[in-house]
């Protein structure tokens, strides 16, 4: 194997993902994965740019940010792409007002949004709001509109918490897919046009670039 001075001859950038692999979440504050810590305050104080990118959507970036710089994690908003306000950009500019099965810890970042006489759905981690009421109320919007848009801040199966496993936004959306036989449109990994805005805030390109 060539060693590393050779394997990052031409890379700018690194791309970390957060849950699972710089921390696992659960009961209070979760935890920080070992050497996590550490390999990030190595990288930011290297040569390279480093962006975040989280799937995470039961969680504004504010709280995100605040439980990971408890953990130590040298880390701001600022540096964190994450689906719910990419979302608010895409129904800002279609002028869409969704029907929000999310979870109430990430509805903060939907506060600018017009949520009156939805148009479309968005879905995401609403953990216990996964309820068979609030699944229906996604089926009956989507069913009475001409052009259904369903729109799902990540398709993952499940994630880890220090619990356990736990299911993820994805078999839900299937659910809403088969139900109304539409397709939704990923907001968030493994979407490529979220990557290209992780990749534009830290002027780097793909060919530049270590994911993590």
């Amino acid at each position: 194997m060539a060693p590393w001075g050779e394997r990052l001859a031409g890379v700018r950038g690194v791309l970390l993902d957060i849950s699972g692999v710089l921390y696992d979440s659960g009961a209070g504050g979760g935890t920080a994965i070992a050497g996590s810590v550490e390999a990030v305050a190595r990288l930011k104080g290297s040569r390279l740019k480093v962006r975040f990118c989280t799937n995470e959507s039961q969680k504004s970036r504010a709280e995100l940010v605040g439980q990971l710089r408890r953990l130590g994690f040298d880390i701001s908003e600022g540096e964190v792409t994450a689906p719910a306000p990419a979302a608010c950009q895409i129904l800002k500019e279609r002028g869409l007002r969704p029907y929000l099965l999310i979870h109430d810890g990430v509805r903060s970042e939907f506060g600018q949004i017009d949520t009156s006489n939805p148009n479309c759905v968005v879905i995401a981690d609403a953990g216990e709001s996964f309820s068979y009421q609030n699944m229906n109320n996604a089926f009956q919007v989507l069913m009475e509109l001409e052009n259904p848009v369903l729109i799902s801040l990540g398709k993952g199966r499940y994630y880890k918490e220090t619990s356990g496993l736990m299911l993820d936004v994805g078999p839900y959306m299937k659910a809403l897919e088969y139900a109304c036989g539409i397709k939704a449109e990923v907001v968030g990994k493994p979407s490529p046009e979220f990557f290209k805005s992780a990749l534009q805030a830290i002027g780097v390109e793909a060919h530049q670039l270590l994911s993590m």
